[in-house]
Parts: C-alpha cells; sequence; structure tokens
C-alpha cells in the first residue's frame, strides 16, 4: 500500500481553555490522548493554508482533549486557532501488525461484490454501537456494508487494491 507522502487528517481545534493558552482539540485517534503520538502535525485553517507545528503536548482528562502549543502562550492565540484542522503525514503510524490495518488504509479500494459486481471505492469507515460499517461510493451511490468479517467482508486484498464483500448489488 503506498502510503507516501499522505496526510490524514486526525483532530481539530475547537476552541480555547483557560488563560495560558491552552486549546481544546477534537481527537479521532484511539485513544483520544494518541494523537500526540504522531507529530509533527499540520495544521489547514478554512481557507487551505497550512503550517507544520511540533512539540505540542497535551492531555486527556476524561472530559476533553487539551494541548499547549509552544507559539500560543494566551487566550487570545488560542481562540484564534478555532476551527484548525490537525493532519500528520501517514508515515508517522506504526506499521500494523500482521493481519491488521488502519481504515484509512482501506479509502480509496475498489469494493466488488462475490459475483464481481462493482460497488465503486472504498469512501471511508464510522463505528456504530453494533458494528463498524463501509461506505462504499460509485458516483451518486452509496452502500453501507457492515464490517463484519468474514461475514460480509469476505476479503481485503491491498497489493490488487480490492475489498471483496458477499453483499447484494441491489441492497
Amino acid at each position: 500500500m503506498d502510503t507516501e507522502g499522505r496526510r490524514i487528517l486526525v483532530g481539530r481545534v475547537t476552541g480555547a481553555f483557560g488563560l495560558r493558552g491552552e486549546v481544546k482539540l477534537e481527537s479521532w485517534t484511539e485513544p483520544r490522548q494518541a494523537i500526540f503520538r504522531y507529530q509533527p502535525w499540520i495544521l489547514r485553517d478554512a481557507r487551505g493554508v497550512e503550517r507544520q507545528v511540533q512539540g505540542v503536548r497535551g492531555r486527556d482528562d476524561g472530559k476533553r482533549v487539551t494541548a499547549w502549543f509552544p507559539e500560543v502562550a494566551d487566550r487570545d492565540a488560542a481562540e484564534a486557532m478555532r476551527g484548525l484542522e490537525i493532519l500528520v503525514p501517514r508515515s508517522a503510524f506504526p506499521p500494523p501488525a500482521p493481519g491488521e490495518f488502519y481504515w484509512v488504509d482501506l479509502e480509496g479500494l475498489r469494493v466488488v461484490n462475490l459475483e464481481g459486481v462493482s460497488f465503486g471505492t472504498v469512501s471511508h469507515l464510522f463505528a456504530t454501537g453494533a458494528n463498524d460499517v463501509l461506505v462504499a461510493r460509485d458516483g451518486g451511490r452509496e452502500r453501507m456494508i457492515p464490517f463484519v468479517r468474514p461475514q460480509y467482508i469476505t476479503d481485503i486484498d491491498f497489493e490488487k487494491g480490492v475489498v471483496t464483500v458477499d453483499w447484494d448489488p441491489e441492497f
């Protein structure tokens, strides 16, 4: 799988916290505080302007994830960061164990059923209370397939770039 140069969206700044320049983060890593392991961060604003930062520290206190940026010293500077997206190079993640993978590595793979019918490509995955769900998009059509192996997701072949599913194309 080609991960060279890819950047992964792992969180965003949601606002200021306190008076000394701390910010609140929304982290999409598991566990939430793992976001601090993957640095440097690329911060992207709403206009698409990016800058790289390193040395961000933080904590998860159970209610929220908070962070300290080296160049942010007060609440006004922290508040100005609201809405920044946090991206990291895919190469910052440790390699998955044999037989394991990151969800993000499935994105863009072709999805076909057992009969060879194309469902498009993997758009993304998301968690629900019962099971995870793979979203395949083909033009304007979107299919949500329970990520249950091997019942519905029968094979993942990274070399061929294909996820094979046992799913009715009409569903």
